[in-house]
C-alpha cells in the first residue's frame, strides 16, 4: 500500500504491532480511514476483522479497528472518535461488503455507528435496551433486562408467485440457532437473508475478568471445532506481546495438532455431505475414520478434542514414547481409507448429481464479497496463510496449496479430500523433522497497554485474536474473530437459483460456525 506517513496528521502515525505475522498499525482520521480502505481494496487486500473499543478511561475517546491482510503484512487501521452522544465513523462496506454485519455488531456492543444505512441490530436480539452497550467501560456487566421480542425487518421480495419460507431460529436436532428467510417462486430460491447472533455469549466481556495467562482456555472454547486454531492465535498474541519465543518442538507439536483438527473436521464434513445427498454409507464410514482419529488424539495428545493442548509458551504435554510409530501407522491407514471412499463418492451417480453445479459460488463473487479460507479456495482463490504468509513451522516445512475452481458443492468436497492428503503429507514431513528439546518456554509478564495480534489459518480460514494487555497480568480487551463472519454472506449468494431442498447440502458444504461468529 502506497500510503505516505509524511502526509499524515498527528493522529495518523505508523506503529509496529506485535504479532506472529508481520504487522503494523496506522492511526487514521476519518478521511484517511476511508481512503486507506479504498486503496487496500484496489490492492486486493482482505478484511480480516473489524471491532470497536471504549478508551474513554484512557484518553476520553472511542476507537474502531479494522485488520487487513495484504500481500506482505497485516495492517491494522485504528480510528479514534471523540466521546460524543452518538459517535460515528465512515463505513467500509463500500469496499468490503463483509464489514456491514461487523459494523452492526460494533454498534450493538459499543454504540459506535457506521455511516452505512443498515442499522438493524445484529447481536442484541432484544436481550438488552438499544441504548445500553455492554462493552462500554461504564456499563454494569451484571445488569439484567426483561426480554421483549422485537420484529426484525427482513428484506421483502415482491412479484407474481413469490412467497416466503421462514426457517429457524430453532432447528430440528442439535443444530445451533439461525433464522433463514427464503423468498422463492415454486422451489427456486430468489433470495435468502440470514439473521444470526442467537449464540452471543459475551465472550469479550468474559475475557476481561481473566488473567492473561488463562485466556487461552476460553479462546479454545469460542468455537469448539476450532479449538487448536483459536488457542494458538491467543497464545501467539500473548507471546508477541511478551516477546516470548516458543521452542521449535512446541511449534511442531502445535502444527501437528492444528492439522489433526483440520483432518477431523474434513472427515466429519465429508460424511455429512454424503448423508445430505442421501448416501448414508458415506456418513457411516467417514464417521468411523473420524472416530479413529479422535481415539488417536486421546492416545498421543491426551484428549479427543484438543481444548487445552496449546498453552502459553508451548504445549501442555509432549508426545509419549510410542507416539511416532502410532502416528505413521495411522496416517498410512487413513490415507488408504480416504482414497477408497473418494473413489466411491466420485463413481456414485446419485452423489455426483447432487454435488455438481449445486450451490455455485463464482470466483468473481467470492472475490467481491471477501471470501476467506476453505470457501475461497474452493472458488479458485489461492488464499491460505500457511502458504502465503507462513509462520513457524510452516515457514520451514512447506504444505501444499490446494485450490479448486468450480465453486460448487463438489469443489468444496474435493477440496476437503485434497486437504486431508496434503495435511497427511505435511504431518509425515513434520514428524520426520520433529525437533528435540523442550515443549515449554517461560512467558514473562506483559507490559500493560500493548495491543498484539495472533492470526492462525484454521480449517475454515484465518482466526484472529486481538489482545490488549492490562496492568498486573490482566486483560484490558480481547476481540476474537472467526472466519464465518466473512463467509456466512456467501451462502446467501450460493443458494440463488437452486431449489429449497438443496439448502441443507449447500449449507453443509460451507459448514460455518454459529458460535464462533456470534462470540
Amino acid at each position: 500500500m502506497n500510503f505516505d506517513p509524511a502526509n499524515e496528521s498527528p493522529d495518523e502515525r505508523l506503529e509496529v504491532l506485535p504479532s506472529n505475522l508481520c504487522c503494523r498499525r496506522i492511526q487514521a482520521g476519518a478521511v484517511a480511514w476511508h481512503e486507506i480502505a479504498r486503496r487496500l481494496r484496489a490492492e486486493q487486500a482482505l478484511l480480516l476483522a473489524l471491532w470497536g473499543a471504549d478508551d474513554r478511561d484512557r484518553d476520553g475517546r472511542y476507537r474502531v479497528y479494522a485488520a487487513f491482510l495484504g500481500r506482505n503484512e497485516i495492517l491494522v487501521l485504528a480510528h479514534a472518535m471523540d466521546a460524543t452522544a452518538h459517535p460515528t465513523y465512515p463505513s467500509l462496506a463500500e469496499f468490503f461488503p463483509a464489514a456491514v454485519r461487523m459494523e452492526r455488531a460494533v454498534f450493538d456492543l459499543v454504540g459506535l455507528r457506521s455511516t452505512h444505512p443498515d442499522h438493524r441490530g445484529w447481536l442484541r436480539h432484544s436481550g438488552w435496551p438499544e441504548d445500553w452497550f455492554p462493552l462500554r467501560r461504564d456499563s454494569d456487566a451484571a445488569a439484567q433486562f426483561p426480554v421483549a421480542p422485537e420484529p426484525y425487518a427482513f428484506v421483502q421480495v415482491e412479484g407474481d408467485g413469490v412467497h416466503e419460507i421462514p426457517v429457524g431460529p430453532v432447528h430440528a436436532g442439535i443444530i445451533e440457532p439461525g433464522n433463514f428467510r427464503f423468498s422463492i417462486v415454486g422451489e427456486k430460491v430468489l433470495r435468502l437473508e440470514e439473521r444470526l447472533g442467537y449464540k452471543h455469549k459475551g465472550i469479550e466481556k468474559r475475557f476481561e475478568a481473566l488473567a492473561v495467562r488463562e485466556g487461552h482456555r476460553l479462546a479454545a472454547r469460542l468455537s469448539g471445532d476450532s479449538a487448536v486454531a483459536f488457542s494458538w492465535a491467543w497464545c501467539a498474541a500473548l507471546e508477541a506481546a511478551t516477546g516470548a519465543v516458543i521452542p521449535p518442538r512446541a511449534a511442531h507439536l502445535r502444527a501437528l495438532a492444528l492439522e489433526h483438527e483440520r483432518i477431523a473436521n474434513h472427515l466429519g464434513d465429508l460424511g455429512a455431505l454424503g448423508n445430505d445427498a442421501g448416501f448414508a454409507f458415506g456418513l457411516t464410514h467417514f464417521s468411523r475414520c473420524k472416530e479413529d482419529l479422535l481415539r488417536l488424539n486421546r492416545s498421543v495428545f491426551g484428549a479427543r478434542y484438543l481444548m487445552d493442548f496449546v498453552a502459553p509458551g508451548g504445549v501442555a504435554r509432549d508426545l509419549p514414547p510410542q507416539a511416532l510409530q502410532q502416528l505413521f501407522d495411522f496416517y498410512a491407514t487413513l490415507e488408504k481409507n480416504v482414497a477408497e471412499l473418494r473413489a466411491i463418492y466420485e463413481n456414485h451417480a446419485g452423489v455426483q448429481d447432487r454435488f455438481r453445479t449445486t450451490g455455485t459460488l463464482a470466483t468473481a463473487t467470492a472475490q467481491s464479497l471477501g471470501a476467506v479460507g476453505l470457501a475461497a479456495r474452493a472458488s479458485g482463490i489461492r488464499q491460505d496463510l500457511r502458504v502465503t504468509h507462513p509462520w513457524p513451522p510452516y515457514s520451514e516445512i512447506e504444505i501444499d496449496a490446494v485450490v479448486e475452481d468450480a465453486g460448487d458443492v463438489a469443489a468444496r468436497a474435493d477440496l476437503r479430500f485434497e486437504e486431508i492428503f496434503a495435511s497427511l503429507r505435511f504431518c509425515r514431513a513434520l514428524l520426520a523433522q520433529l525437533a528435540a528439546g523442550a515443549t515449554q518456554a517461560e512467558v514473562p509478564d506483559a507490559e500493560p497497554g500493548l495491543l498484539a495480534l495472533g492470526v492462525i489459518e484454521g480449517w475454515r480460514g484465518p482466526v484472529l485474536i486481538a489482545l490488549e494487555t492490562a496492568p498486573h497480568g490482566g486483560i484490558r480487551r480481547c476481540h476474537a474473530h472467526d472466519p464465518s463472519w466473512q463467509n456466512w454472506p456467501l451462502l446467501e449468494h450460493a443458494i440463488l437459483g437452486n431449489i429449497v431442498p438443496d439448502f441443507p447440502l449447500i449449507n453443509k458444504s460451507f459448514n460455518l460456525s454459529y458460535s464462533g461468529q456470534d462470540g
